[in-house]
């Protein structure tokens, strides 16, 4: 496994943005948001690219941005909450780095993303509790299912968990 490279996954509001930002810095890796690459390479939001190709078409360059993104050494790569849907992507992650799963709870989801109109998956929705509630029922398995840590981020905050990541991955490991 190649160790140089930390993935973060988790549903959106867990913090991967800003927890992943801080443990580059600390390691002295390059952070990349695969959203935010995602917005780099298109030239447009990703709110515009669900509008206009569903969320199928944007799965489609996620899973691009990943096979790729996973290629690279020596970086923190934040995903989208969606990202672990693909299975390839998720075969990807979890062979190409050290994965972590910043779990939140939806009540710490719904606190964190209530703000934020930019999450194409909340729009116009009746019920944002709802939404966050089915999105974690269906995804926690897959987080799980890749996860080499899993951290609950209820309640902390990023240096927190940056450092309890990096304690993590620093701890020798132990001899069976």
């Amino acid at each position: 496994m190649n160790k140089s490279n930390i993935f973060l996954i988790g549903p959106m509001g867990a913090g991967k943005t800003t927890v992943g930002k801080r443990l580059a810095e600390a390691r002295g890796l390059e952070f990349i948001d695969s959203d935010t690459e995602i917005e780099e390479r298109t030239g447009v939001d990703i709110p515009l690219i669900f509008e206009k190709e569903g969320e199928s078409g944007f799965r489609k360059r996620e899973r691009l941005v990943i096979a790729d993104l996973t290629q690279r050494s020596g970086i923190v790569l934040a995903t989208g909450g969606g990202a672990v849907l693909d299975a390839d992507s998720r075969q990807w992650l979890s062979a190409r780095g050290f994965v972590v799963y910043l779990h939140a709870s939806v009540d710490q989801q719904q606190h964190r993303t209530s703000r934020n109109d930019n999450r194409p998956l909340l729009q116009n929705v009746p019920d944002r509790r709802e939404v966050l509630q089915r999105l974690f029922e269906d995804r926690d398995p897959l987080y799980r299912e890749i996860a080499d840590l899993v951290i609950s981020t209820d309640g902390r905050n990023a240096r927190q968990l940056a450092r309890e990541i990096e304690d993590h991955i620093d701890r020798p490991a132990t001899a069976v």
